[in-house]
């Protein structure tokens, strides 16, 4: 019903871990982006930004590419994973900081932190003072919360889903999660999910999951 091209990066998984967490079926189709298998024309046509991950529903027809859609899609067609009235708005909210925000920035600071150190002083700098101030406000939010967005404690949302992929590679950003506890135990609590633990490993297995 539903083919999901991806690869073992964080926006990756965050669609992974969703079809996991929904229970349905699909494909999965691999694209190996360091033989940039994500520029060949055929999977171009579904991703004109050539990035991973991207997703066809062969019962709507509907093709789909950039995570936060993808999971947008997926939660309001089988109605879970997702909050109603003002906070969905608050989903929305965070969903759009985890994209514009959380996402590039840590995908910088690890670009520069663990992939190029020593090449650019100042980029590592900037970028490794931005993580811990994402850090920061994800855990001020999380502060006598479960989850990120809900009423009370928090539902376990898209929301959520989409940050894990990202603070899972805390060691990439050289950044230790007990400085940050509310973060900590959030992330220990989602790491616990049975189908967290299967999407991480989609489409294929890397290494065990971090601790933090």
């Amino acid at each position: 019903m539903i083919d999901l091209y991806t690869w073992t990066t964080p926006n990756g998984r965050k669609v992974s871990i969703l079809l996991e967490e929904l229970g349905v079926p699909y494909t999965v189709k691999p694209i190996d982006i360091s033989k940039d298998e994500q520029f060949a024309p055929d999977f171009l046509k579904i991703s004109p930004n050539n990035r991973i991950p991207a997703m066809v529903d062969h019962e709507t027809g509907v093709a789909l590419m950039e995570s936060g859609a993808i999971m947008l899609y997926l939660a309001a067609k089988y109605d879970r994973f997702q909050v109603a009235g003002d906070e969905y708005w608050h989903m929305m909210e965070w969903l759009m900081w985890q994209m514009g925000g959380l996402g590039p920035m840590l995908g910088q600071a690890h670009h520069f932190l663990k992939y190029n150190p020593g090449k650019a002083l100042y980029a590592e700098d900037r970028y490794a003072t931005e993580a811990r101030r994402l850090y920061k406000v994800l855990n001020t939010r999380l502060a006598g919360r479960d989850y990120v967005v809900g009423t009370g404690t928090g539902s376990y949302t898209i929301a959520d889903m989409a940050m894990w992929p990202w603070v899972s590679r805390h060691d990439f950003h050289q950044v230790e999660l007990s400085d940050y506890p509310d973060v900590q135990r959030w992330y220990r609590h989602i790491r616990d999910r049975p189908a967290v633990q299967r999407g991480y490993h989609i489409p294929k297995f890397v290494q065990d999951i971090p601790e933090g």
